[in-house]
């Protein structure tokens, strides 16, 4: 049975077609094993050398100032590409017993896939669970199962909503602060003259799907990693039918797109004034500026994510990334030293929201008022740290992915495509999927409760 569930994740993360859009963009080309030469200059030789996959822009700025501050334990990085590129070797690597890399960066939502797979060591007995108050507490629930700890917390993807207030103004329609105001907006702006769209709902997003869904209370998977072989799978819930029904009928009406994201043609409907808002994580602000004109004339502003029920809100997360310990680790205690402290001072984490337009998961710099008080020029100086995403970050309350992630992501694209595009409903597209993973699991070994 055990084998049977490993042999089903590998082939999962082999055919990955590619994850959400992470905190970051893909760095350099990078190696693809992890006895590859160095990309950074190691400056103390005799220390223990440590080899890392990861993909952050500016890493090689964050692994200097590490090496620079440990004399026993030395960085070797490499970037072997990001999502399926990164993913595949990693899987290569496991399955041939040999490759892998001691420290490697992942996404959080792809956590499960590898501890299926045996790729991942516990960090709990180097130290790392009492560093638990050191993170959000969301966050640290998304890289751990009861005692064990199967990564360290980097950077997350609380979500907000980044919008035109040109737009808004021009119209005469106020930003909405819930969701039947959103709605309204949507049919305002409309009316008003504006042949836009109030947004985009894009069927191939993964992660932001799953974080629409989350804030209506949905909870798809009840999995944990000490009980591999069973797995709850709840996808077709009154929540998720409510909020699948929402943006149905918005798409219906021709309020709202339904292009695919990243692509060309989305990317440039971001900046041209096709969308007026843009349901975006903490990243997004870094990602909308690299794409647009600085003479465009448009005035973007950040505000919190729309609420189902403003008396009870709900924050929810796309995207970040954690740094684990793999299982071919030559030296277990100095891989998860790398992992623990290449992010754990300002220094390093300056780098990274400046250079590489992370958002922490680290307290310490969640609350420096570096952070807290940054101003954004794309937003007109506004505090958008302080305004929208701090809050999101901290009242996050962690999400439970399955095993099989990607397989799961890819039933729910291709189903929603379906919605969109051909005759299914809403309640069509959650029983497809939900027969399909429920399918799926029982013909891996898994027991489906």
């Amino acid at each position: 049975m055990r084998r049977s569930l490993r042999r089903a994740a590998a082939a999962t993360v082999a055919g990955l077609a590619g994850l959400s859009l992470a905190a970051c963009a893909p760095g350099g080309d990078g190696g693809g094993a992890a006895n590859t030469s160095c990309t950074n200059e190691i400056t103390k030789p005799d220390a223990t050398r440590v080899t890392m996959w990861a993909w952050y822009p500016a890493v090689e700025q964050m692994v200097d100032e590490f090496n620079a501050q440990h004399d026993d334990v030395q960085i070797c990085w490499t970037n072997a590409g990001q999502g399926a590129d990164e993913y595949g070797k990693f899987s290569t690597a496991l399955e041939a017993g040999t490759g892998a890399p001691d420290v490697i960066q992942l996404e959080s939502e792809i956590l499960p896939t590898y501890t299926i797979l045996d790729g991942l060591a516990d960090l709990a007995p180097y130290g790392a669970g009492d560093l638990e108050d050191q993170f959000p507490a969301g966050a640290w629930s998304d890289v751990s199962d009861g005692d064990a700890v199967h990564a360290i917390p980097v950077d997350g993807g609380p979500v907000g909503m980044l919008y035109r207030a040109d737009i808004f103004e021009k119209y005469g329609v106020e930003p909405p602060t819930t969701w039947d105001e959103f709605a309204r907006a949507a049919q305002d702006l409309r009316d008003a003259g504006y042949d836009g769209y109030i947004t985009n709902y894009a069927t191939n997003g993964g992660a932001f799907n799953y974080a629409l869904f989350a804030q209506a209370g949905w909870a798809p998977f009840d999995y944990d990693s000490s009980r591999p072989a069973e797995i709850g799978i709840d996808v077709d819930t009154p929540q998720a039918r409510h909020v699948l029904s929402y943006w149905e009928d918005l798409i219906d009406r021709g309020l709202v797109s339904s292009d695919d994201a990243f692509t060309s043609d989305y990317n440039t409907s971001l900046v041209d004034g096709t969308y007026a808002v843009y349901i975006a994580a903490a990243w997004g602000p870094g990602y909308l500026e690299g794409l647009s004109d600085a003479d465009s004339g448009a005035e973007w502003k950040a505000a919190p994510l729309p609420q189902w029920d403003p008396a009870n809100p709900v924050q929810v997360n796309q995207g970040g990334s954690a740094l684990a310990v793999t299982s071919q680790a030559t030296d277990p205690e100095a891989a998860a030293t790398v992992a623990t402290e290449l992010f754990d001072d300002e220094e390093t984490w300056k780098i990274g929201v400046e250079d590489a337009g992370l958002f922490p998961l680290w307290n310490l710099a969640l609350d420096a008022d570096w952070f807290v008080d940054r101003r954004y020029p794309f937003f007109g100086g506004q505090q958008v740290n302080r305004d929208v995403f701090l809050d999101a970050a901290a009242q996050y309350p962690g999400f439970t992915f399955s095993p099989f992630q990607v397989y799961a992501y890819d039933r729910q694209t291709m189903a929603l495509y379906d919605m969109v595009e051909g005759p299914a409903t809403a309640a069509d597209a959650l029983a497809t999927i939900q027969d399909s993973l429920v399918r799926y699991a029982e013909q891996q070994g898994f027991t489906v409760r």
